[in-house]
């Protein structure tokens, strides 16, 4: 399963955070660039919708007739083992 540098990041935090619910705030801090704040909430809420669909992480949050708003993240056991494959792997450094 391919996973982008992104859900990466998230599995690997969600894993490391050891508890069961791990807020969306820390996600954030992926992105050290001055993007628009706005855009990194898209992606990430992308990515963990993603996460959500292939069944690595539930989502815990409120629903309106449009639109999902996810507030908490859960590691399924399916995504706490692909966590622990992803923290045996080298990780690429970013050049600066």
């Amino acid at each position: 399963m391919r996973l982008s540098a992104l859900q990466r990041y998230i599995l690997r935090d969600s894993y490391l955070q050891r508890r069961d619910r791990v807020p969306r705030q820390p996600f954030l801090k992926f992105y050290r660039t001055a993007k628009p704040r706005h855009m990194m909430v898209e992606t990430v809420t992308k990515s963990l919708e993603r996460l959500i669909d292939r069944g690595l992480m539930i989502g815990y949050g409120r629903r309106t007739p449009k639109k999902w708003f996810i507030d908490e993240v859960a590691l399924t056991p399916l995504g706490r083992g692909t966590a622990r494959k992803l923290l045996g792997q080298q990780q690429k450094l970013p050049f600066l």
